[in-house]
């Protein structure tokens, strides 16, 4: 029996008269969805022209309905819409109300006004057959205009994917509740201190940044008590001490990749509490004239040290920053360091593997990060794998694979794997895997080609050239750098790894180059620095006098790779342009 929903007005008068005509009313666990029906004209929102709207889970509907009549914060609220089913109880509840707010913040209509106090994503009896019928909640919502689009529309946008309210995985939840005591240790200690979290490609990293900045946000604007359920995970935080100490703070996201800065200055811009000035570049913290109690910096592996930036402009900047935050230029100060000058407290989001430029952080810096964040008990583990449904192994198998020769290694001592309800598949055509994702993106969206940087970009200066010609197809780098997954055109393209690391994709058809071959005889991947075009992801470090090394190139363009192969949620596609490459991958990739 399908789930009810009954319309209400948001007002004393009807709500006292709706909650005697039926029992449930007062004594029944039921999801409600509070809206406003019009938005207001742009300009009288904090968020722009947006609709406000709030969901919530109760036991005693009228008596909650009184409570929110009392809040100033819902006045701009005036209908009331209540999920009523006979099989509903407190977790069903929970996971609706949780799977609504996801949703509502994602559709990009609205001004989700709840607050992040901690949604888990719990099992519980029977949960998989609540979560098919919840599907045809939110088409009832939808056809009373509560959603403006279809749930795959929404799950497959950056507002879902980024957003802050999303019901955390029991492994992140922990981490989170034991950064949230590091972190109120340094405060009420009065301490400077960085705090580091680490975690693979799919653990959530980014999601959990923002999910943090919202709720550092929400603690420290002191919510109503209306508004928080003692049973969430971070309720105790609402409460006592915790919120004076956040009270006033400034606080700022460092974002060094541009197209994923775009895309979450998107979503704070939709967030109540948030704003998209809070989203920065590491040159924007070195030039301003403030400073922020805590800074946040998303994938710390791609900050800078020194060397030689993308423009002129960049590469005059580094040295002035210095010399404005140290008195001199040093050439051993980083953009870590330049974060360390402008924040009394920093969280720092890494993964090693994931450097893949020269300019990056060094390996020596990450090692010693991680080494001193560990002695001080501010190290904290992401290890749940959230991206590929290929599973938790995967990850670790796809570098194991990439990462031949290493220390140790004996020839054939990876046992190649097959991973169960993932697509993964070699093509030895490119117009081929080019049709299969164009076919997976009508059918599921967010298909794309990727590859790595082996080709030159000529139609950066003539734009009807093309950059790839393989087997009778021509191809295109991606025309746009800031938010190219979900830009026009970007089925007909190609994504470069700085326009996808922090991306999810449904189906990743990955373009292996001829920068990166397999030596049959020796057992051992190489690279062909004269297939390998990225210019700031080859050459030398002047200004450090540092030269890297075949070896060193190596690893670069493995953990390129590495990325490349990570971002498909359903499956991965693989072409090798490189025969011996091919045979390489079909031995260790195929389904």
């Amino acid at each position: 029996m399908p789930s009810d929903i009954v319309r209400v007005s948001f007002d004393r008068d009807a709500l006292d008269v709706w909650a005697l005509t039926d029992s449930r009313n007062l004594d029944w666990p039921v999801v409600y969805v509070l809206d406003q029906s019009r938005p207001q004209r742009f300009g009288q929102h904090p968020q722009g022209s947006l609709r406000d709207i709030y969901v919530g889970e109760t036991r005693n509907a009228a008596g909650r309905m009184r409570q929110h009549l009392a809040n100033p914060d819902k006045h701009r609220l005036d209908t009331v819409r209540v999920v009523l089913d006979e099989t509903f109880n407190k977790s069903a509840c929970l996971d609706l109300e949780s799977r609504l707010i996801q949703l509502l913040s994602a559709d990009g209509a609205y001004s989700v006004l709840n607050r992040n106090d901690g949604i888990t994503s719990a099992n519980y009896y029977d949960r998989e057959r609540y979560r098919a019928a919840f599907a045809d909640v939110v088409r009832q919502l939808r056809d009373e205009g509560v959603f403006t689009r279809p749930i795959p529309e929404i799950e497959n946008s950056d507002l879902f994917k980024l957003s802050p309210f999303k019901a955390l995985t029991q492994d992140q939840a922990a981490a989170l509740e034991d950064i949230l005591e590091g972190l109120f240790a340094d405060l009420q200690d009065e301490r400077g201190d960085t705090i580091v979290i680490e975690g693979h490609p799919g653990t959530g990293k980014t999601v959990v940044a923002i999910y943090l900045l919202k709720l550092l946000v929400d603690i420290g604007s002191a919510p109503a008590a209306d508004d928080l359920d003692g049973d969430s995970l971070f309720a105790g935080f609402f409460l006592g001490e915790y919120p004076a100490l956040l009270a006033g703070l400034r606080v700022g996201m460092v974002v060094p990749q541009q197209s994923l800065r775009e895309s979450i200055r998107r979503v704070f811009r939709k967030t109540p509490g948030l704003d998209p000035a809070m989203v920065l570049t590491p040159f924007e913290v070195g030039q301003s004239d403030g400073e922020w109690d805590l800074l946040l910096v998303d994938e710390a592996h791609r900050l800078n040290q020194r060397a030689n930036q993308s423009t002129g402009v960049l590469n005059a900047k580094f040295p002035r920053i210095n010399e404005r935050l140290f008195g001199v230029d040093d050439l051993s100060k980083t953009q870590l360091d330049w974060i360390r000058a402008k924040s009394r407290h920093q969280i720092l989001l890494v993964d090693q593997a994931q450097s893949v430029r020269p300019a990056d952080l060094s390996k020596e810096s990450l090692v010693e990060l991680l080494t001193d964040a560990r002695a001080r008990r501010r190290h904290y583990r992401l290890s749940t794998q959230m991206r590929v449904r290929a599973g938790a192994d995967y990850v670790g198998y796809v570098r194991d694979v990439l990462r031949i020769p290493r220390a140790g290694h004996v020839p054939g001592s990876i046992v190649p794997q097959t991973f169960e309800g993932y697509d993964l598949r070699i093509f030895d055509d490119l117009g081929d895997m080019h049709a299969e994702i164009r076919a997976r993106d009508a059918e599921h969206g967010l298909a794309r080609l990727v590859a790595g940087y082996a080709w030159k970009w000529a139609s950066r200066k003539d734009p009807g050239a093309a950059d790839i010609e393989l087997d009778g197809v021509a191809l295109q780098w991606n025309r746009t750098s800031k938010d190219w997954i979900a830009s026009q055109g970007a089925l007909d393209e190609v994504g470069s790894i700085h326009t996808v690391q922090g991306y999810d994709l449904n189906y990743a058809g990955v373009v292996i180059g001829g920068d990166l071959g397999y030596d049959v005889a020796r057992d051992e991947l190489f690279v062909d620095r004269a297939s390998y075009f990225d210019t700031k992801g080859a050459e030398n470090n002047k200004q450090l006098g540092r030269s890297y090394t075949d070896a060193e190139l190596r690893e670069f363009i493995s953990n390129i790779y590495g990325v490349l192969l990570t971002r498909g949620i359903r499956g991965t596609y693989i072409y090798a342009v490189d025969e011996g490459m091919r045979e390489y991958v079909r031995r260790y990739f195929s389904s």
